[in-house]
């Protein structure tokens, strides 16, 4: 197989996630053991840092890695979904993993992924683990698909868990309530391992200590820092905490990293990571944004950032996966915005009649696009040089105007 018959057949040959939503979703790491046990168990020969959470995850991420980068280490780094690559899933220092390994991993162990019923999720895992192994990385800073207890990437003893917030969603998978979702997220704490909790948030505050202590793990809470980033939103401030909580337990371990790296690592994400589509400028004339957020706390961040940059007319592309909470979300939506309803190439897509459809119960005004770039081309053609056009509420959505 070529490169692109490889992805054709982790895209099309089983369900996953990103794709096909919560049928995806297995509830058991059977798996994924079973293929690191083949694999002669990689992910036990490398050291980790696991990060879970609702919001913040990839920016977390990538802000220890790009500190890390300019401390001098070889960093992996997994996440997900991708943007406009699959390579961009599996990276170290930021460049995306070879289209040869993808290939030759898959072709080394399809007979036996087919056996099992291996999913695209455990694929990408296995795949990621073995090949941070081959190369002999110093670390790989690895985020959960979704909730932490039962995620693929839930078999590693890491140096550090993170789990960066919590809110409601995924509500069909994880539960329908901050507790449940929580107790998922914390089932990536291990014993004796410091677990660090970007946001603290009282109603929750009890399981992750409970949980803690139970396992002997160190618990620490992030505290505000006057570290800034290149990642810009304010939003970006607890992600920064984060990150610097990380980096602290990292030090008392043993890592040279000195405070000029942070702040090198913290102001060079983008350079560093090749980070995408996080509150990004994509044209100043007039004002083009992105921003990948695509849950009710994401959404909410974003446009409370609105209030920090001047514009005279907001022109909103949007378009949503069917499993997010809908009804809550266009109510906070602004009322004073012309609204470009479309719809990204996905299953996952709510069709963008029922966008429509929801955004007049709102009081939404705007009209169906057929495509994301045909709401683009049109919102440019419309926008005055003075107004903004921002283009959100899904990952996928964003993938299609990058």
């Amino acid at each position: 197989m070529d490169y692109n018959k490889t992805i054709d057949w982790l895209f099309s040959k089983l369900p996953y996630y990103q794709r096909k939503g919560g049928i995806a979703y297995k509830k058991d790491i059977g798996n994924i053991i079973y293929a690191c046990e083949k694999l002669n168990n990689p992910q036990n020969k490398i050291k980790t840092i696991h990060i879970a959470g609702t919001n913040g995850k990839g920016s977390t991420t990538n802000m220890i890695a790009s500190i890390l980068i300019e401390s001098g280490y070889k960093i992996g780094t997994y996440t997900s979904p991708h943007l406009k690559d699959f390579r961009e899933r599996i990276c170290i220092n930021g460049k995306k993993i070879e289209e040869k390994k993808v290939i030759d991993f898959i072709k080394k162990n399809k007979v036996w992924f087919n056996d099992i019923n291996m999913s695209f999720f455990e694929m990408t895992v296995a795949m990621a683990f073995n090949y941070f192994y081959e190369e002999k990385v110093d670390l790989a800073v690895i985020e959960t698909g979704l909730g932490g207890r039962l995620d693929s990437t839930n078999i590693i003893n890491p140096e550090i868990s993170i789990i960066t917030n919590v809110s409601l969603d995924h509500t069909n998978l994880l539960g329908n309530n901050i507790h449940s979702i929580a107790s998922e997220k914390a089932g990536i704490i291990k014993k004796n391992t410091p677990i660090i909790i970007g946001r603290k948030q009282t109603e929750i505050e009890h399981i992750f200590k409970n949980i803690s202590d139970k396992k002997k793990a160190p618990l620490i809470f992030a505290e505000k820092t006057k570290f800034t980033s290149d990642l810009k939103g304010d939003y970006q401030k607890e992600n920064i905490n984060t990150t610097i909580e990380a980096i602290k337990q990292l030090q008392k371990k043993g890592w040279n990293i000195t405070r000029q790296n942070i702040i090198t690592g913290l102001n060079n994400v983008k350079k560093n990571l090749y980070f995408k589509g996080r509150w990004e400028i994509l044209h100043s004339d007039p004002l083009i944004i992105v921003e990948t957020a695509h849950n009710f706390e994401g959404l909410k961040n974003a446009i409370n950032q609105f209030k920090t940059i001047k514009f005279k007319n907001l022109h909103f592309i949007l378009g949503m996966s069917k499993d997010k909470r809908h009804k809550e979300i266009f109510k906070i939506l602004p009322k004073n915005a012309t609204y470009y309803f479309s719809q990204a190439r996905t299953e996952r897509s709510m069709q963008k009649e029922k966008l429509y459809e929801l955004g007049n119960n709102y009081n939404l005004n705007g009209n169906i696009y057929s495509s994301v770039n045909e709401a683009l081309i049109e919102a440019k053609k419309r926008a005055n040089k003075d107004d903004l056009i921002f283009i959100g509420g899904s990952i996928f959505v964003i993938s299609e105007v990058l």
